[in-house]
C-alpha cells in the first residue's frame, strides 16, 4: 500500500485546485478519479463567469486546471473508491485498484444529475434521453428537442442546443424559471426556444430503438397530452456522490457532506470541497475557492501531525 500526505478523491475543479495548493506546499499528493479529470466542466459548452476569461470552453478550462494541479508533483490515479477507513490519525482509502494510505483525505466527488424516475427514462438513456447537451447535442441536428427543467443548467443547455436543433421546447413544472436573470433574458429573446409551463413528464415513449415522444401532464388543467420529439435533455437537480461515505456520519439527511469554513468535517483530517458539500452556490468558482481553502487546511493538519510525531520521537 502506497502512502501519501494527502489523498484527494475526485478530479473536478475543486479537487484539482486542492491538489495544486497541497502539492505546492511540498506535500505528497494523490488525486483519484474514476474517469477523466474535469468533472462536469467537461459537459459545459461556454463558461462565462470564471475570472480571467470572457468565455472559455469547459474542457479547455479542465485542461488548464489539470496542468496546474500536476506541476508541483501531485500524482493522478484511476480508481472507484468504496470507502475510507479511519485508523487513529491515519486513513486508508479503499478502491477497486487497491488501497492508499493518507494522513489527510479531501472528498471532492461532486454530484450527478437527478433522474426523473419515469417510465422509459432508463430504457432510452443514450438513445434519445440525455443529461448532457454538449455531449449529445450534435446527434439532434435540425431536430425538435425537449429540455426538462428551469434552473441555470436547463436554460444554458437549452441555449446551447439552439445552435444545433431546429427548435428547443423547455418544459417546466412551474410558471417561472429559477435560472439567473441574464440567462432567462437570453432564452426569452431566442426565437428557437419555446416554453411550456406547468408541465411534468409522465412517460418517455420510444419505438424500441429510440425516443419518439413524451407523455406529459399539465398540473393546472390536469390534462395529459403527447409531444413528439427525438431528444429529451433532463436538468432537474443534482444529488451528491457520497454513498461510499455513509458509514462515516459526515452527511446531512440529503447526503451532502457537512463541513466548517475550513472545509473540515467533524473527523480530523477528512475534508470535503466543491459540489459535494452543504453550500448555497455550486459553481466552478466556489469549487475552486473550496479547493484552495482545503489544500491549505490539509497542509496545516499534516504539519501538526508531523510536529507531534517528531516530539514523541525525541
Amino acid at each position: 500500500m502506497k502512502n501519501y500526505d494527502v489523498v484527494i478523491i475526485g478530479a473536478g475543479p475543486a479537487g484539482m485546485t486542492a491538489a495544486t495548493y497541497a502539492s505546492r506546499a511540498n506535500l505528497s499528493v494523490l488525486m483519484l478519479d474514476q474517469g477523466i479529470y474535469g468533472g462536469q466542466m467537461n459537459n459545459t459548452a461556454d463558461v462565462e463567469n470564471y475570472p480571467g476569461f470572457d468565455s472559455i470552453l469547459g474542457p479547455d478550462l479542465s485542461e488548464k486546471m489539470y496542468h496546474s494541479a500536476m506541476q508541483f508533483g501531485a500524482e493522478y490515479g484511476f480508481g472507484v473508491v468504496s470507502g475510507i477507513e479511519i485508523q487513529d490519525t491515519s486513513k486508508i482509502v479503499h478502491t477497486d485498484m487497491g488501497d492508499y494510505g493518507a494522513k489527510a483525505v479531501i472528498i471532492a466527488t461532486g454530484s450527478e444529475h437527478v433522474h426523473l424516475g419515469v417510465a422509459g427514462e432508463e430504457d432510452y438513456q443514450g438513445r434519445g434521453v440525455s443529461y448532457c447537451a454538449v455531449c449529445d447535442g450534435a446527434f439532434f441536428r435540425d431536430e425538435d428537442v425537449i429540455v426538462v427543467g428551469g434552473g441555470d443548467s436547463a436554460i444554458e443547455e437549452g441555449l446551447y442546443l439552439t445552435q444545433l436543433a431546429r427548435s428547443v421546447t423547455i418544459l417546466h413544472r412551474r410558471d417561472e424559471l429559477k435560472a439567473q436573470q441574464i440567462i432567462q433574458e437570453r432564452a426569452f429573446a431566442n426565437d428557437k426556444i419555446h416554453f411550456q409551463w406547468h408541465t411534468e413528464v409522465k412517460q418517455i415513449i420510444g419505438d424500441g430503438d429510440k425516443v419518439t415522444g413524451l407523455e406529459v401532464f399539465d398540473n393546472q388543467t390536469n390534462e395529459i397530452s403527447h409531444i413528439d420529439t427525438s431528444g429529451v435533455f433532463i436538468y432537474v437537480g443534482l444529488q451528491p456522490n457520497t454513498s461510499m461515505f455513509s458509514d462515516l456520519d459526515i452527511l446531512d439527511n440529503a447526503g451532502w457532506v457537512i463541513t466548517d469554513e475550513k472545509m473540515q468535517t467533524h473527523i480530523p483530517g477528512i475534508f470535503a470541497i466543491g459540489d459535494v458539500r452543504v453550500k448555497d452556490l455550486r459553481q466552478i468558482t466556489t469549487a475552486v475557492g473550496d479547493g484552495g481553502i482545503a489544500g491549505q487546511a490539509a497542509y496545516d493538519y499534516v504539519s501538526r501531525l508531523n510536529t507531534k510525531s517528531e516530539i514523541q520521537a525525541e
